[in-house]
């Protein structure tokens, strides 16, 4: 299985995907005070475990990002599945669908 990176953006599976716009949207539901909650782990450590199974070079940024679940940490692992789409959607997350881009 040959791994494809393009512009920061890894070639995963669409489950990896839906769960990283699911955590990037749901801002409001899955982080508090800057952290992710606990059911935003639980979300987080599926997504985590299944992108680190298809892609094992990337273990060291979700290892960090799950000893640390800052927003920070946590935006630089869903910028390697989403590539450029995730900071929008996450502050789409935050100022809800009238926000200014």
């Amino acid at each position: 299985m040959i791994n494809v990176c393009k512009a920061n953006r890894w070639s995963v599976g669409s489950d990896v995907v839906h769960l990283a716009r699911k955590l990037a949207l749901g801002y409001r539901l899955y982080f508090s005070g800057d952290a992710l909650n606990s059911e935003g782990r639980k979300i987080f450590e599926e997504m985590a475990r299944m992108l680190v199974y298809e892609h094992p070079e990337l273990k060291n940024i979700v290892k960090k990002a799950r000893r640390n679940p800052t927003l920070g940490n946590v935006l630089k692992v869903l910028e390697r599945i989403l590539g450029e789409e995730a900071e929008k959607l996450v502050r789409e997350g935050v100022e809800g669908p009238y926000s200014q881009y």
